[in-house]
């Protein structure tokens, strides 16, 4: 019968190949058409993990436990008749690890701002499965569309200070295929930069230029004040 096998077909049960760290997961291993009695095989990385017999045209279901990095590498599955030599080999199945994201951080590179000035804000998860999407938010409107990184790199986006009301809080948040992993980053204020007067620049100049008639007058004093005084006495 070893002719009427077909390549087995191997599928995750769950229905996705992103997995966690402490996850039980099932594949599913079926060869048909072909009349049973059938032993399925489950590889990883050409090494046995399980085998089962199947005497009807039920599929071969695998559960294992992902318990670090090394459980995510290549899975296939053998189909052959018990004790008949040769077999099938199935598709190849690799799991994605995910893992949660940190909390992000917010920054600037700037921390004073007037009105009139454009700034940046980044925001940076440093740990987390990629890709990872990120909304910017002032108090709790969002103030952009979400960007999501594929690279592990900041997300940016560019502010034009046109008010006060623009010094408010600053948050953005971060998530990525992990469940339930939302994190919301410290809060940014950006402070207000005092403004020079116009007329600062001149007093200043007046001031230099009064200094050094002082300085001046003071230099004159012996050589041309006192040899005067002393004639007309």
């Amino acid at each position: 019968f070893p002719d009427m096998l077909s390549n087995p077909k191997l599928v995750p049960v769950q229905g996705t190949l992103n997995v966690v760290i402490k996850q039980n997961v099932t594949l599913s291993c079926l060869s048909e058409p072909g009349p049973p009695p059938v032993r399925y095989t489950l590889f990883k990385h050409n090494q046995q993990v399980s085998a089962l017999n199947r005497s009807d045209l039920s599929p071969a279901q695998f559960t294992l436990t992902i318990s670090s990095a090394s459980d995510v590498g290549e899975y296939k599955c053998k189909a052959e008749y018990n004790n008949s030599g040769g077999g099938k080999y199935s598709n190849s199945l690799n799991f994605t690890l995910i893992e949660p994201i940190s909390k992000p951080v917010l920054s600037s590179p700037t921390s004073q701002a007037k009105k009139g000035q454009n700034v940046t804000l980044s925001c940076f998860s440093e740990n987390g499965s990629l890709p990872i999407t990120y909304l910017f938010f002032k108090g709790t409107q969002n103030i952009s569309p979400q960007k999501t990184m594929q690279k592990r790199e900041a997300a940016v986006i560019f502010l034009f200070i046109t008010s006060l009301s623009d010094f408010g809080t600053y948050k953005c948040k971060a998530n990525n295929s992990f469940p339930n992993n939302t994190k919301y980053s410290n809060g940014f204020n950006f402070t207000l930069a005092e403004e020079r007067s116009h007329s600062q620049p001149l007093i200043i100049s007046l001031g230099l230029i009064l200094l050094l008639l002082i300085i001046g007058f003071a230099l004159a004093i012996p050589f041309f004040i006192i040899p005067l005084y002393k004639a007309s006495e």
